[in-house]
C-alpha cells in the first residue's frame, strides 16, 4: 500500500480536472452499471508512465468535443477494493496499471492496457481515445 500523502498529488492530478474519485466497490459498481452512456475509468498509478503518458493522455482527450458522460478514477496500490472492482469489470483483460477503459450502457468497449500506454505520447494516448470517443460517445 501506498501512503495517500504520495498519492494524493497524483490523484489530484485527475480530480481536480472533473475525475470523480471512487474508493469502494460499490461506488465503482454504480457508476459503471447506473450511468446511461459512457463512463471512461483510470485506474491511476504511480509509476512514470501514468505521470507521463496516461494522465496527460486522458486530459488531453477528455477536451474533444465528443466525450464520456462520467470520468471516474481509482488509485492503485491504494483503493484496493474499487481498484479490484474495476479490474473486474475490465475482464478479460489481466490487470494493470495505469490502464483506462471506456464503458457504454455498463460494458466495456475500448481498453487501453498499460502496454498500450508505456512508451507512447500523451498525445498518442488522447488520439487513441478520441477515436474512441468519438465512435462511442454521444
Amino acid at each position: 500500500m501506498y501512503p495517500r500523502e504520495l498519492t494524493e498529488p497524483m490523484a489530484r492530478d485527475l480530480t481536480e480536472f472533473g475525475f470523480d474519485g471512487l474508493t469502494t466497490a460499490q461506488e465503482v459498481e454504480s457508476a459503471i452499471k447506473e450511468t446511461e452512456g459512457t463512463v471512461l475509468v483510470v485506474v491511476n498509478s504511480v509509476c512514470g508512465c501514468a505521470a507521463r503518458n496516461a494522465r496527460p493522455g486522458a486530459k488531453i482527450a477528455v477536451q474533444n468535443d465528443k466525450k464520456p458522460d462520467k470520468l471516474v478514477t481509482v488509485f492503485a496500490g491504494v483503493d484496493f477494493e474499487a481498484v479490484d472492482r474495476a479490474r473486474s469489470m475490465m475482464l478479460p483483460y489481466p490487470p494493470s496499471s495505469p490502464s483506462i477503459g471506456l464503458f457504454k450502457d455498463g460494458k466495456l468497449v475500448h481498453m487501453l492496457e498499460r502496454h498500450h500506454i508505456e512508451g507512447r505520447t500523451a498525445e498518442m494516448i488522447a488520439n487513441n481515445l478520441v477515436q474512441a470517443f468519438d465512435h462511442f460517445c454521444n
